[in-house]
């Protein structure tokens, strides 16, 4: 499913219009992303938990030359999966 699917299933669960369910998903997306950009984190309940992890600088290989690079620090968007969630997909 992708993010049209799911405004799909919005617009049948709510009703209105297909744009309006389309901006209520699209609204939905950009406030988790705005607030993983500040740093904190979105815990939905049911489904789980979107956080921000900061993974040090490394050393890595590419694979062809197996030249050493260097991958610098960053951050990365991590989710952890609900109790609920893991019991429904068994």
């Amino acid at each position: 499913m992708n993010k049209q699917g799911i405004a799909d299933v919005v617009h049948a669960k709510i009703g209105g219009t297909k744009v309006q369910a389309e901006q209520a998903v699209d609204a939905m997306v950009d406030s988790i992303v705005s607030t993983l950009k500040k740093g904190d984190e979105v815990s939905i309940a049911g489904l789980g938990i979107f956080s921000v992890k900061a993974r040090a600088a490394r050393q890595a290989r590419n694979p062809r030359t197996g030249e050493a690079i260097s991958v610098p620090a960053m951050k990365v968007p991590k989710f952890r999966a609900a109790k609920a969630l893991k019991d429904a997909v068994k």
